[in-house]
């Protein structure tokens, strides 16, 4: 017998972004409303986070809308705003939240966010059985997705999430630019790449040429710090250009000769409403420790946002359209606090349906950068992390300066 209407006819799902922008919100977005329309549902959207469902509400009719998905960040915009109670703010808003979800009659939440956003979306869920579905978001790369790697023989768990493959190759253009300049005046470029705790973003830098790296998962003990100081030196005599670059991660904790403590660099202590204070910084104390102990010549670049503004890459746009086919089956089958991942890396041609699987939200969490992923002794990225990146971006890509001009005798 025919149907008159669609399976979700009168039913409205909304969609809310939280947290750092990605170059692939946008293409989540019009990913998930795109699909959610399909079955009938009319499409909100939801301003600032989670912010949006207090007060008055900040609501949008994204039904039937055009919506640009290649354009990066989120046309939602974002905030860190943490309905329930927090140190920053002990108020519990949740009732506001509550409110608001039957004022505008909205049946189903979809929330695009890392571990914070998607963490509040779970308890929101098992506290008070609101139809949620987390969808992942994070440049950093650190949300736990249990997607596994295969790599010569053995299963790596790995990390992919949207916005990730964006930042990714962002960093390694990043890199490969920067290269230039430290061959032209012999010196070395201490890179600062973002990553709070993990060093999945800042490792993409060996792509564009980077030779060394340091990540959050390995602090720089008293100790580690004069090995990996005579390893730069080293590193440095050996290169033809006599120039290197070093791509540091924004949380490595490094040794203090002045404390005698390691931790991390603060641009700010103060924090968000999901108590993270604000880093920056390290890339220009190390490259100034280079300076002082080795007397080599050393800057330090910022990426900063770059990573992750822009464009939304094709993997990405792919990733987020395969996992928004996900989210298709979850409501179909009605099976709330859930978030879509990829099951196993694969190639861009093989991104689809049945490559995803979906995990519950409790859990999610995060997931560092794998031991296999970084040689600790010479503080450089692995072959299997290269092998795991290449499935994201294909192959290295930076310029070299072949030629090797005779020296005049007078």
């Amino acid at each position: 017998m025919k149907k008159s209407n669609k399976l979700f006819s009168g039913k409205t799902l909304a969609i809310l972004t939280g947290g750092g922008d990605t170059p692939a919100i946008n293409s989540s977005i019009e990913a998930i409303r795109n699909r959610a329309s399909f079955l009938g549902y009319k499409v909100y959207g939801i301003r600032h986070g989670w912010k949006g469902l207090l007060a008055d509400g900040d609501v949008l009719d994204l039904t039937c809308q055009p919506y640009d998905g290649f354009y990066g960040g989120t046309a939602l915009r974002s905030s860190r705003t943490n309905p329930f109670p927090s140190i920053k703010n002990p108020d519990n808003r949740v009732p506001q939240i509550l409110k608001n979800l039957e004022r505008y009659k909205i049946d189903v939440l979809v929330t695009i966010g890392g571990d914070d956003t998607n963490g509040a979306a779970r308890l929101l869920h098992e506290t008070e059985g609101f139809p949620v579905i987390g969808f992942p978001k994070t440049i950093d790369n650190d949300l736990r997705t249990r997607t596994l790697h295969h790599f010569n023989g053995k299963a790596i768990e790995a990390v992919v999430c949207p916005g990730f493959p964006s930042a990714a190759k962002g960093v390694m253009e990043y890199a490969a630019r920067i290269r230039t300049t430290a061959e032209s005046h012999s010196r070395i470029i201490v890179l600062e790449v973002m990553g709070r705790d993990a060093g999945w973003l800042n490792a993409s830098a060996s792509f564009g040429g980077a030779e060394m790296a340091l990540v959050p998962e390995f602090e720089i003990t008293k100790e580690r710090k004069l090995v990996f100081l005579e390893t730069v030196r080293e590193n440095y005599l050996r290169s033809p250009k006599k120039s290197l670059v070093i791509a540091v991660s924004e949380g490595v904790r490094w040794y203090d000769d002045a404390t005698g403590k390691v931790d991390v660099m603060y641009a700010s202590k103060e924090v968000d409403e999901y108590g993270h204070a604000r880093l920056g910084g390290i890339g220009a104390i190390i490259a100034s420790e280079i300076s002082n102990k080795l007397g080599i010549e050393a800057r330090a670049e910022t990426c900063g946002y770059y990573a992750r503004s822009g464009e939304c890459r094709l993997y990405d746009r792919r990733l987020t359209t395969t996992l928004a086919d996900k989210v298709v089956d979850l409501l179909l089958r009605e099976d709330y606090g859930q978030m879509p991942v990829l099951s196993h890396m694969v190639n861009f041609q093989e991104l689809e349906e049945f490559n995803t699987t979906s995990i519950d939200m409790g859990q999610v969490g995060n997931h560092p950068m794998p031991k296999e992923y970084y040689n600790i002794d010479k503080f450089e990225v692995s072959e299997a992390y290269h092998h795991y990146l290449s499935y994201i971006l294909g192959k290295p890509e930076f310029l070299k300066f072949e030629y090797d001009f005779p020296v005049v005798i007078p």
